[in-house]
């Protein structure tokens, strides 16, 4: 059973998340934005993190920035999700993310990227994450 962070807004889907995530097995935290999802990292360090890239007070960009940044933080993999597409937040994220779902997206596609990212093991500190595809 791993930990998993998700920072999101939008509450119907960090609800479908949760409950998907939990029935899988998974301890489920959740935060809607980026700055409350790093305040969380400071108490509880997840193995995973599911993270918006538009929120408002911190957006996604702004919190992964804030984990490669944190040498403590870096380490976790971090799955990008926006209706953007990929190529435009991987611009932008600079390829540090482990991978990236676009929305909407299907369920069983988001808990398959989470048990594969989880299987493989997050990637070794300092280094950038990067998407599996």
């Amino acid at each position: 059973m791993a930990t998993i962070l998700v920072v999101e807004d939008e509450f119907g889907i960090t609800e479908v998340l949760q409950s998907a995530l939990a029935d899988a097995g998974h301890n489920v935290l959740t935060a809607i934005n980026g700055k409350q999802g790093l305040e969380l990292l400071k108490d509880r360090r997840p193995e995973l993190v599911l993270l918006d890239f538009m929120m408002p007070v911190l957006d996604g960009l702004g919190m992964l920035r804030a984990m490669t940044a944190n040498p403590e933080y870096r380490g976790i993999p971090a799955i990008l999700m926006s209706s953007l597409p990929e190529s435009a937040v991987a611009e932008a994220a600079d390829g540090t993310y482990a991978g990236f779902l676009r929305k909407p997206f299907q369920l069983r596609d988001a808990i398959a990227m989470v048990n594969r990212i989880l299987n493989a093991g997050g990637p070794p500190t300092g280094e950038p994450m990067r998407s599996p595809g």
